[in-house]
């Protein structure tokens, strides 16, 4: 045997939290040691299989596919209670149980060819999907089901065997050893020895030997391998510290022993094990045994029932499309679409992939007829003619120049890819019908991992450390922001790369730091071992699989474990991510819920109860005049992608005037075209600001609906066509090439270019000048068809906004009353802001969620709060109270409710939330006075009522129709009520906001005149900033620090939101006798973003007065000295114009002071004073 060695006990990055050893990394390491080959054992799961799997390949290596298993004592239906003994001594196993054995046992388990790979799918399936107890564990009989062509070993410490030795019981370890050589085999079971320098280890390692000699085992040396080189067992120990939620310095703390798990060269393999030296010659044995090939590429897509006059797939994809081109463009089909159809459907046929469509058009069609909205299109599917006459999608690709090729690319085979929005309330429905068609053994979820990110891991590395929270969070923050989008890695702060040279500019700070500080060393080189390791696994958003034969034919799958769920009862999910399913060629759909769908959805249902109109929402007239002013005004917060602050800015710039410019927002309000200023371009040269210029004459036939600009993949893909005689096959793929920015492709591309324009008539030194402009967009161009797709939700809820406010802002707030209370500040505030009354809930009004009340037209148009959005009130509760209000009439008040509900109803928690929230209100009572007396009520009426059911009549209760006087002995309502700080402070507490007033009504114009920004727009300033935000103070969290100094944090709140704001020891003894709840203050303060949310860290805090108190009769606007230019000047006049009041205007041109005049006066409380600091910055007024 050669001199080399084969590691087959390996765990990688894919044993959660426990294995540090990426897995580009630990096949380069075998690879530079020259071992013939590598193993992959994680712990419980084949998660990184296929990953490792192509790298090995990749690298020239074999890879010998494995998995560890947790083992069931003996069987896998057991569940032994965890007993109290010390989980510490082998976490791994759980601890001990009441009995005194472990909850699970490790197994090592390695696929020796075909066979066995497909064995250990069903092996690591059967685990979590029958014998999931804390841990996926197998027993004997699922062994003993699947051993061909699996090699196992007796495994590590945690092993059967090897815990009867540590128990001192050999005669059941040499039992144990020996089941297992029954079940794999004489050749397929090894008796493993691992020499850590762990003192248990070196007990057991004889006794082992002496069982592989009486059994005529082969002997097999591993090492336990947990981390890639054997410094990186620091980064490791840290690893099981996050994990564990412990500090490196605990003494009794979980961690391995020593620095011995690491790669280890074959030589020093060999050095460790150089008495029994058969034991590694045997892995190589192993290696030269094991042959698995996994095919990848090849679609497998299921079989689509077919009706029986259709012999295929292709034929009856053809009628379907036919007879729905006929819906959509009518009996007679130009010959355009013709052509259009009967190319998509050849291209289809040839690439195999007719059942694709028809898999998907079934299940739009199933969506459609049980009323469950769909979106018009999502991704590049917008451009295929045949989706659209499949009514897959809902924008006609002809009529707005929507590329197929973009879409399926004939030259370049891979799997279709259609994204379906539904309503999100559906979309599991829908994973059901998937599952009842094809089968539940066919269909799953697929699996995600979380990946530990650079600020993560430097906070984390400093915890572990135990280093102060300030050393963490200094260096997380000196780590740039996003560049593009795209953040950079931490080791690319340190190293500099290609592809985050922008990143690498900004993080000189971390750099200096790194190199200056001993502590910050520390932290950042910890940091660099946790970072890009997964942290957990979680369920794809979208990703569904669907397989022709049952899923573990193809991939191990799982039960995603839910907290209070049974296992059984937990979404069954595949065990290998996206890629890796699409690399298998299998049918991956993206099934995504957008609560937008669900928000269009009650709209158009509270439209026809409250006004009688069925809306077609998806026939709209696309030229709407009242849709583009509401856009152009920017007043488009609750509008699908158009909400954000500074979108708003820019449509307020862009002004909007058909559909086409929506969805050019969509695409423009991206971080690629934003840096390059493609945005403002964009509005500048729409609204006349700046000339409109093309590339070349003959670019302005493509262009000129873009104003010159190619915002499109498209726009790309079409220039190369008509100035290089590209295909549009081809076109795409220098898209792709150009978009991926590889040198080799882009040369080979640049000549094919040059030499295509030379060929259609142009000029060498213009097609070089050609490529460059398109090379250039092709960075920030966006994909037309989603662009559009998007772009008509955006059109269709705006529309619904512009027409029919109070529906649609209804439905917007029923949409997000289970999510973050911010959403529905944002709401609520909008709703005030539209003139339109949001009211506290009403038992004889409200409905089960939020409901536009119409019926008064001369008043208000209001929106009555949804009764199921109150704190301690469920649906349950509310359909009872519903259906008796719906039966019986209104209720006259508290006592006629109390006699009338389902007694379920009178449920004392309920009530008092009902009480606070207002609800009870419009009876004639006081929520003080209802307060004081509910209990006695309910507590009568309740006692009254069944006694009633029992026949038993009180001494005061009469004979129906007796109209003899009686006393009357129901409890009084008193009639008192809270002060209006303590009556807003129960309906906050129960319904989240507050609702019947705020307690900055009349404090408005102050907040915009001395705010910098809301409790929202912090999020889109710049860390760091020192801003004004006002609001009324929520909450107090008064605490010590460690040294004994008093801090605090507090929840600041305004009409749109609430912001956190932290209060150190500094300023805490400056401003903390200013910290009191429901007190209006003004905070000065830094903007800081820890753990990636916004956040102020207060500076000064002063006094919020009332509009009143602070009414402004002038204001000072100073204008730059240097940057101004005719334009902000232009702009100024224009502002000063559409804000038109009372305030007298004064402009500062450096030492002088100029009055506009009578004619120019303005509101300062409309917004204006924010635009002004916009256009000229945030110190420009002077009030």
């Amino acid at each position: 045997m050669s001199n080399s060695f084969t590691h087959l006990h390996v765990h990688t990055e894919y044993s959660m939290l426990d294995g540090a050893s990426r897995l580009d990394e630990i096949v380069k390491a075998a690879v530079e040691d020259s071992q013939p080959a590598l193993g992959i054992t994680d712990h419980g799961n084949m998660y990184g299989v296929l990953p490792f799997y192509r790298a090995c390949k990749e690298e020239g290596i074999k890879p010998i596919i494995g998995t560890e298993a947790y083992m069931a004592y003996e069987s896998r239906f057991e569940r032994p209670r965890r007993g109290r003994g010390k989980a510490s001594e082998f976490p791994d196993s759980g601890g001990n149980t009441d009995e005194g054995r472990k909850l699970y046992y490790h197994l090592t388990l390695l696929a020796e060819n075909n066979t066995g790979y497909k064995n250990l799918i069903q092996i690591a399936s059967r685990a979590y999907m029958e014998g999931f107890y804390y841990k996926p564990r197998v027993d004997w009989e699922v062994l003993n089901d699947h051993s061909d062509g699996v090699i196992a070993t007796t495994g590590c410490l945690g092993g059967q065997v090897l815990q009867s030795l540590l128990r001192g019981d050999e005669a059941e370890a040499l039992d144990k050893a020996g089941r297992l050589q029954e079940i794999f085999g004489k050749d397929n079971l090894f008796v493993e020895l691992q020499d850590h320098g762990i003192p248990e280890q070196k007990q057991t390692n004889p006794a082992l030997m002496k069982i592989a000699s009486k059994l005529g085992a082969p002997l097999l040396a591993t090492n336990d391998c947990h981390y890639t080189h054997q410094h990186d067992h620091i980064a490791h120990d840290a690893l099981l510290c996050v994990q564990t939620g412990s500090l490196i310095s605990d003494p009794n703390r979980f961690k391995f022993h020593g620095d011995q798990h690491y790669l280890k060269t074959a030589a020093e393999m060999r050095y460790v094990f150089n008495s029994v030296e058969v034991a590694c010659d045997n892995t190589l044995w192993i290696a030269e045994r094991s042959d698995v090939e996994i095919e990848f590429g090849k679609p497998l897509l299921p079989d689509f029932p077919l009706p029986d006059q259709f012999n295929n797939d292709d034929e009856y994809l053809q009628h379907l499309t036919l007879e729905g081109a006929k819906e959509r463009w009518g009996d007679k089909l130009t010959e355009e679409i013709s052509d259009r159809l009967a190319y998509e459907l050849r291209v289809m046929s040839d690439m195999g992939f007719s059942a694709y469509f028809l898999i998907t058009w079934d299940l739009i069609r199933y969506a459609r007829e049980q009323g469950i909205r769909v979106g018009p299109g999502r991704g590049s599917a917008a451009g295929s003619a045949v989706a659209y006459a499949l009514k897959i999608t809902d924008l006609d690709p002809i009529e707005y120049d929507l590329l197929f090729e973009r879409f399926l690319n004939p030259s370049r085979i891979s799997m279709p890819d259609i994204d379906m929005d539904f309503d999100s309330r559906y979309r599991d429905a829908m994973i059901n019908y998937v599952a009842s068609k094809y089968g539940r053994d066919h269909v799953a979820q697929i699996i995600t991992f979380s990946q530990i990110k650079g600020r993560a891991a430097v906070r984390d590395a400093a915890r572990v450390l135990d280093k102060p929270y300030a050393v963490g969070d200094q260096i997380a923050k000196a780590i740039p922001p996003p560049v593009m989008g795209r953040d950079t890695p931490l080791w690319a702060c340190l190293t500099k790369t290609e592809p985050y040279q922008e990143g690498f500019k900004a993080a000189s700070e971390i750099r200096q730091m790194y190199e200056n500080d001993p502590v910050v060393k520390e932290v950042i080189d910890v940091a660099l071992g946790l970072e890009g390791l997964r942290r957990q696994d979680s369920i794809h958003a979208a990703g569904v699989v669907i397989t022709k034969e049952p899923l573990t034919e193809y991939l191990p799958i799982q039960r995603k474990p839910e907290k209070d769920k049974d296992i059984e009862e937990t979404p069954v999910v595949t065990q290998y991510e996206m890629q890796s399913v699409e690399d298998l060629g299998l049918l991956k759909m993206d099934f995504l819920g957008l609560r937008n769908l669900d928000v269009i959805t009650d709209s158009l249902e509270l439209i026809k109860e409250t006004v009688g109109k069925e809306l077609d929402i998806d026939n709209l007239p696309l030229d709407d005049e009242k849709t583009f002013s509401l856009l152009a005004a920017g007043e488009s917060i609750g509008v699908f992608q158009l909400e954000s602050p500074p979108m708003r800015a820019l449509m307020r710039a862009l002004a909007p005037s058909s559909f086409e410019d929506v969805a050019a927002l969509v695409a423009l309000y991206r971080p690629g075209p934003m840096a390059a200023n493609m945005h403002n371009d964009y509005a500048d040269r729409k609204n006349n600001r700046k000339p409109v210029e093309y590339f070349h004459p003959d670019a302005e036939e493509l262009l000129r609906d873009t104003y010159g600009l190619m915002i499109y993949q498209e726009s790309v893909m079409r220039v190369a066509q008509k100035f290089a005689g590209y295909s549009l096959a081809q076109a795409d793929n220098l898209r792709k090439a150009m978009g991926k920015k590889i040198r080799s492709a882009m040369e080979k591309e640049r000549e094919r270019f040059t030499s295509g324009m030379e060929g259609m008539g142009y000029e060498t030194r213009l097609s070089e000048e050609v490529f460059e402009v398109i090379s250039q967009f092709a960075d920030y161009a966006f994909n037309k068809s989603h662009s559009y797709g998007y772009g008509l939700v955006a059109y269709q809820t705006a529309f619904l906004k512009a027409h029919y406010p109070v529906q649609y802002m209804a439905a917007l707030m029923t949409s997000v009353k289970g999510r973050k209370k911010e959403d529905s500040a944002i709401y609520l505030n909008e709703c005030r802001h539209m003139g339109l009354q949001v009211s506290v809930p009403d038992v004889n009004t409200a409905q089960m969620n939020y409901y536009p009340d119409i019926e008064n037209r001369n008043e208000t148009q209001r929106i009555v709060y949804g009764l199921s959005a109150i704190r301690n009130v469920g649906e349950g509760i509310v359909s009872l109270l519903i259906s008796e209000r719906n039966s019986n009439g209104p209720f006259i008040d508290f006592y006629d409710f109390c006699e009338r509900v389902d007694i379920q109803v009178l449920n004392r928690r309920a009530i008092e939330a009902l009480i606070k929230a207002g609800a009870f209100d419009s009876l004639g009572h006081t929520r003080q006075g209802l307060l004081a007396s509910y209990e006695q009520i309910i507590e009568q009426t309740v006692s009254r009522r069944r006694e009633k059911e029992m026949g038993v009549m009180t001494l005061f209760e009469t004979e129906e129709g007796d109209a003899s006087q009686v006393f009357d002995d129901k409890v009084l309502i008193p009639e008192i009520e809270f002060e209006k700080q303590q009556r807003l402070s129960f309906e906050k507490e129960m319904l989240g906001r507050y609702i019947s007033d705020h307690p900055l009504r009349g404090y408005e114009g102050t907040l915009r005149r001395k705010c910098d920004a809301t409790s929202q727009g912090v999020s889109t300033l710049d860390e760091g900033k020192v801003i004004k935000v006002g609001g009324v103070i929520t909450e107090v969290n008064k605490k010590q620090t460690q040294r004994g100094d008093l801090m605090a944090t507090i929840l600041l709140e305004d009409l749109e939101g609430e912001i956190e704001v932290i209060v150190f020891t500094k300023a805490m003894a400056q401003v903390g006798h200013k910290l009191a709840t429901d007190r209006p203050v003004i905070v000065t303060g830094r903007i800081d973003r820890r753990d990636e949310n916004s956040k102020i860290i207060c500076l000064e805090v002063e006094e919020l007065k009332s509009d009143q108190e602070t009414k402004v009769t002038s204001i000072d606007v100073k204008i730059p000295s240097t940057g101004t230019t005719t334009k902000h000047l232009e702009n100024l006049a224009s502002l000063l114009s559409e804000h038109a009041g009372e305030c007298d205007v004064y402009v500062h041109l450096g030492s002088k002071r100029i009055w506009l005049g009578a004619d120019v006066r303005v509101d300062p409380d409309s917004g204006l004073l924010g635009e002004l600091r916009v256009l000229f910055g945030s110190e420009c007024i002077l009030i």
